[in-house]
């Protein structure tokens, strides 16, 4: 009777054992793994940003400690109407990061796309000048002190490291960027200011990305970091790439943020870089190959990747402030609709049930292999 009493307490012991095991993995998250390291950050919809999806909430608040809008802080939704601003989701995006003790990101305060209507028909250097100048100043001091970090300018060039022919850029020249960076720090001295793109990468547009810091830095522009966008592929861009541009721009005495990651693994058309919204190409079943699931192998091949990816980032923590992913499942990513609509992509750490993946453990297990 004694051995029995033994053996089932044994038994209690271990299966008490087992549960706290699992509850510490259950409880182990991307924010608090690299806490020390830097800001885990996801972009939300407008939905998340008001909570519509408690299940999606409780993931957001648990694993991330960065946030950013996915599209309400863009020209078109707050500042739809020359002389009419909407503030009140933008509001609540900052209520959710303060509420949540998160860091808050601005996307994005100058960029070519998603303009109002009214912008679009902008006609002369002088009006354009008044625009940026009220545009900027008054969503900055708005939130002067709430949030964190602004993209000043979104995607300003092109691929070979030239200035992109924008509306901006026509009516006012490129001193358009030099201007943007002194109007954003004048209405919030204090906020880390960055430039935003895609790409800048890649060793053409990295070298007109960093002639472009100079000059905003030469002509008396604020900027604290750059914004490398990292929508990125399977196994393009390389590792090699990525890490002279983290180098070669910390060089320049500024912050690297990683700030849309997500890594598509479905086939593009041919002749196909880049990350511009407006690019769009006809639907192709080859270029749909996973439209129930991800098979193993490919899951286990977007683990290996990120697995990479995120040792480079923690090779070069003191240099990184921020790894934000474009989403926070694979059923909300962008890629699912670009550049072919109605695909199914699966770029992200969450499936669209929102189940971390092969590629979540594997983040997270180079963190607890270093513990």
């Amino acid at each position: 009777m004694k051995i029995l009493k033994n053996s089932l307490l044994l038994l209690s012991v271990a299966v008490l054992s087992s549960c706290n095991v699992q509850k510490e993995k259950e409880a182990v998250s991307l924010k608090d793994s690299y806490k020390n390291d830097f800001y885990i950050g996801t972009a939300l919809s407008a939905d998340q940003i008001e909570e519509k999806n408690a299940k999606e909430d409780s993931l957001i608040v648990k694993q991330f400690n960065a946030i950013t809008a996915e599209n309400i802080m863009k020209s078109m939704y707050v500042h739809p109407e020359k002389d009419k601003y909407d503030f009140a989701l933008t509001d609540k995006f900052i209520a959710y990061g303060k509420k949540n003790k998160m860091f808050i990101h601005g996307h994005t305060l100058i960029w070519h796309s998603q303009l109002a209507p009214w912008m679009q028909k902008i006609k002369d250097s002088t009006e354009m000048k008044a625009f940026m100048k009220e545009h900027i100043t008054t969503i900055v001091s708005k939130y002067k002190g709430q949030v964190d970090s602004w993209d000043v300018v979104n995607e300003a060039l092109n691929e070979d490291g030239t200035l992109r022919k924008s509306i901006f850029l026509d009516k006012l020249g490129e001193k358009y960027l030099v201007d943007a960076f002194k109007l954003a720090a004048a209405a919030d001295p204090k906020v880390d200011l960055y430039y935003n793109d895609y790409n800048n990468e890649e060793p053409a547009k990295r070298a007109g990305n960093i002639a472009l810091i100079k000059k905003i830095k030469a002509g008396g522009g604020k900027i604290d970091g750059v914004g490398i966008q990292a929508h990125w592929k399977l196994a393009y861009p390389s590792l090699e790439e990525i890490e002279k541009s983290i180098l070669e721009y910390s060089a320049l005495g500024i912050k690297v943020a990683f700030t849309e990651l997500d890594i598509s693994v479905l086939p593009n058309p041919k002749d196909f870089s880049g990350a511009d919204v407006n690019q769009k190409f006809e639907g192709d079943p080859k270029m749909n190959p996973y439209p129930e699931k991800l098979p193993d192998s490919v899951q286990l091949k977007l683990a290996e990747r990120y697995a990479s990816i995120f040792k480079l980032f923690l090779k070069h923590k003191d240099k990184i402030s921020r790894v934000t992913f474009w989403g926070v499942h694979d059923g909300q990513s962008w890629l699912n609709d670009w550049p072919i609509k109605g695909r199914t992509n699966y770029p992200l750490l969450f499936d669209k049930n929102l189940q971390p993946k092969k590629a979540y453990n594997s983040v997270i297990q180079l963190k607890e292999t270093k513990q």
